[in-house]
């Protein structure tokens, strides 16, 4: 019997997408704060932009139940579930393909990013149970502390990874490469990894996750590498991106070819409101059904990242989301959706559905 499964890349056909609603807690704040209600109107503008291609489902905590329907209306579907935090891609479940095609979730162990002190994670620990069964689908448990904007898949046989996470003392003690490695390519199908060996300079700081490679780097169809380059020389990451090109320049695929590279520049912006060097990247994007989410920081360089992702995703609509109140709190919009594909060979059924939105 094959227990491998494999994770269909992010534009493959989606049943749903799946988010979080903000709870309190030490990253948003507490209960009627200005950050908090800052950070669910962000989230809920993400919700609503791929409500109108896709269905949406929102985990909310029981406690904000009411305050989720009132942000979202019937926009999403509501579901409660005890919440820590409202990071989905990586609290939540990774959902993949089983041999025979339906879909099941892989459940990494989940420990708040390396057990840091700000990172309560006893509910979060637990969601993937309680998603598997609303989604009517099998849990797979894996035994790798991991989460889902630590690795990128192509749907080709390739991941990208960074060494900062997938080694984390915090996460993974006495494992390595080889048997990271292993485990990863068991549970998403993949064959060949590219190894960072650290990710963005913020992402080191307070609620920072040590190095999520989504945050810099992703596959496109086409299997070109999206890069973030920060091209200001006064921001660390200057030197860091560079050193991220000369790794994947030196990188090859599963088939031994090397990577065609896409440059996308940073924000022009280069420090927040406090003074601080930001993360800001259009790496960060969610791909849902014909449509790009894309971060978009009020900056210059928003149209030119846009128009970039223009030629990389050609079959897909591209808009702009302000998720300035999202990087805040140490992520994007990748960060904060799930995926869920189609069963393989669901052909049918996403022709009946086709249709059924049509006649909406």
């Amino acid at each position: 019997m094959d227990t491998r499964t494999f994770m269909p890349p992010e534009w493959a056909p989606h049943e749903r997408t799946w988010m979080a609603f903000p709870p309190e807690n030490e990253t948003f704040g507490p209960a009627g704060s200005l950050s908090l209600a800052r950070a669910r109107a962000a989230w809920s503008r993400v919700a609503r932009t791929i409500a109108a291609v896709e269905p949406v489902t929102v985990v909310a905590d029981p406690a904000d139940h009411e305050a989720a329907r009132e942000a979202l209306g019937e926009v999403a579907e509501i579901v409660t579930i005890g919440l820590d935090d409202a990071w989905m891609r990586d609290i939540g479940l990774t959902f993949v393909q089983t041999a025979e095609g339906n879909v099941a979730g892989v459940d990494w162990v989940f420990n708040g990013w390396g057990d840091q002190p700000w990172a309560p994670h006893e509910r979060d620990a637990k969601v993937g149970v309680e998603m598997a069964g609303l989604a009517g689908v099998e849990r797979i448990g894996s035994p790798l502390v991991n989460e889902g904007g630590a690795f990128h898949v192509d749907g080709r046989g390739n991941v990208l990874l960074t060494e900062t996470v997938q080694t984390d003392p915090g996460r993974n003690p006495g494992l390595d490469r080889a048997a990271i490695e292993a485990e990863l390519h068991a549970r998403l199908g993949t064959r060949h990894a590219v190894w960072f060996p650290r990710g963005l300079t913020r992402d080191y700081e307070e609620f920072g996750t040590r190095g999520h490679v989504d945050m810099f780097a992703c596959f496109t169809p086409s299997g070109s590498v999206l890069l973030h380059r920060q091209d200001d020389p006064s921001h660390p990451d200057h030197e860091v991106t560079r050193q991220m090109r000369q790794v994947l320049e030196e990188a090859v695929d599963a088939e031994g070819r090397p990577f065609e590279i896409i440059d996308v520049p940073a924000p022009r912006t280069v420090r927040d409101e406090d003074g601080e060097f930001v993360d800001w990247t259009y790496i960060n994007h969610y791909v849902a059904q014909g449509l790009v989410v894309l971060c978009a920081y009020d900056d210059a360089h928003d149209e030119q990242a846009a128009a970039i992702l223009a030629q990389a995703y050609p079959d897909c609509r591209i808009e702009l989301v302000d998720a300035r109140d999202i990087l805040c709190f140490g992520g994007g919009i990748h960060c904060i959706t799930q995926q869920q594909p189609r069963p393989r060979g669901d052909e049918a059924g996403q022709a009946a559905r086709m249709t059924e939105e049509d006649q909406r």
